[in-house]
């Protein structure tokens, strides 16, 4: 049965948002439009502050690879999660798990639980292995589940709590000196983890949002008539794992051997283990570079044979192109914002510092804040790249109204998920996965977006009541 031919059932806020993500799906450009647009109107701001052109051509250019390191290492967090997802030993665990939901309901809510919990480790590893897990469910021939709603709930991890686990793009800047901007290191100081992530104000934030987010998945999945199954829909549920083509050549053995992926995983986990006897655990976990490692080889022990991993790798590396060709704009218009002062010697970065301090300095920081980064990541969908323009201001405006620096990071998290579940931009690799479009999904997860907006403004304010401020430390 064609999907043209099958009667929908959804009524008012289902319908609603089915209308709305076709005409975003039509009207919307490229999220990398938005960042030239965001480089057109800080410029235009710098020059309108008093900024000379000279001076803001010149700070751009200067700025515009500041952050390469920190580039690569948000590009690695794609690349390593698919290659892991992506295996042969974890596409059998998904397999063995997606037989765990007996209810197609039950099945919707469970995927969206795998999705969140497994974002909190890495973002890139939840859009494909909780894809590969929708299609797993779906090919179940005793469980009749809507595909949409199962595509949707495994979109939730990047659309709910990514931002608040241990690949956040934020707390992982701020916990590592050597990527923070020098204008930003002289306002906040470092950050590691015990600041951000795993306080115990941020697990309760996590915990509340993935309860609200398998609730509401599992009572928004369509039921009896108005299941669109993937065969319904026409999608192939054939996942075969691809085939590396065999040896030609002698001089190959050791590409299709397993003998040096084993060695550099038993050199990385002597290393780990090194670590965790050395150094505290907030300082380990709060390492990118180590934490990109261990999940690098571990994606190539997991494949086998160093063939196999770059198979797997060359697949993964289109899915790196947005936050390749995004972040270096990111950089040039936080320098932009940072450095280029205008006539009265004041750059647009401390312009906007003194506004949200003014309109934060009853309370109401942590709303403010929050409803400006969701606004803003409706217009430039970022992973949490666009912190490192927002950062400057931001934090400097924390440290105004004495808002505890580590808490105004996870203000940040929070609200950088909710455009997620409006703008389709980051469901491209999981869309690729399941073989839908962003319309077949945004209905379910604008439903998700109208419950979570009000609960992370509301737990964002009560939250940040329970924090004292603490002053900067310089590293």
């Amino acid at each position: 049965m064609s999907s043209t031919s099958t009667p929908t059932r959804e009524r008012g806020l289902a319908r609603f948002a089915q209308r709305t993500a076709g005409a975003t799906e039509k009207w919307f450009p490229d999220a990398y439009v938005f960042a030239l647009l965001g480089v057109v109107v800080v410029v235009v701001a710098a020059l309108v502050n008093g900024s000379t052109p000279k001076t803001v051509v010149g700070v751009f250019g200067d700025g515009f690879w500041d952050l390469t390191a920190f580039t690569l290492q948000m590009a690695m967090v794609v690349l390593t999660g698919y290659v892991v997802a992506t295996s042969a030993p974890v596409a059998r665990i998904i397999e063995r798990i997606a037989r765990v939901p007996s209810s197609a309901s039950g099945a919707v809510a469970f995927v969206a639980l795998m999705s969140c919990t497994v974002s909190l480790l890495n973002w890139g590893l939840s859009l494909v292995f909780s894809g590969l897990l929708a299609r797993a469910i779906a090919r179940r021939t005793d469980l009749r589940a809507d595909y949409r709603a199962l595509g949707a709930a495994a979109y939730m991890g990047l659309g709910a709590v990514w931002a608040l686990g241990l690949s956040s793009s934020a707390a992982q800047l701020m916990a590592t000196p050597e990527s923070i901007p020098p204008e930003l290191l002289e306002i906040t100081g470092v950050l590691d983890f015990s600041t951000t992530i795993l306080t115990w104000q941020s697990l309760t934030m996590a915990a509340v949002l993935i309860v609200l987010t398998v609730g509401v998945a599992w009572a928004s999945a369509p039921k009896g008539e108005a299941i669109r199954t993937a065969e319904d829909m026409d999608v192939d549920l054939t996942d075969d794992i691809e085939q590396v083509p065999p040896r030609s050549r002698p001089g190959e053995w050791l590409e299709y051997s397993p003998i040096l992926p084993a060695i550099v995983g038993l050199i990385v986990l002597g290393w780990l283990v090194l670590q965790f006897s050395t150094l505290p655990v907030l300082t380990v976990l709060s390492n990118l570079n180590g934490y990109l490692m261990v999940f690098l080889v571990l994606g190539m022990v997991l494949h086998g044979t160093p063939r196999a991993f770059l198979t797997a790798a060359s697949r993964a590396v289109p899915a790196t192109a947005g936050v390749l060709v995004q972040f270096p704009l990111y950089a040039g218009m936080a320098a932009v914002l940072t450095r280029a002062t205008g006539s009265n010697g004041s750059t647009v970065s401390e312009h906007l510092a003194n506004l949200f301090s003014d309109l934060g300095g009853s309370g109401g920081f942590a709303v403010v804040i929050a409803i400006y980064t969701a606004l803003l990541g409706l217009l430039v969908p970022s992973g949490g790249g666009k912190w490192l323009v927002e950062s400057p201001y931001v934090m400097q405006s924390a440290t105004d109204v004495h808002m505890n620096l580590g808490w105004t990071v996870q203000i940040y998290n929070a609200a950088e998920a909710l455009p997620n579940l409006v703008n389709p931009f980051f469901m491209l690799p999981l869309l690729a996965v399941l073989g839908l479009r962003a319309r077949d999904l945004v209905g379910f997860t604008f439903l998700q977006f109208l419950f979570h907006l009000p609960v992370v403004l509301l737990l964002l304010w009560l939250l940040g009541m329970t924090f004292d401020f603490v002053a900067p430390v310089q590293p």
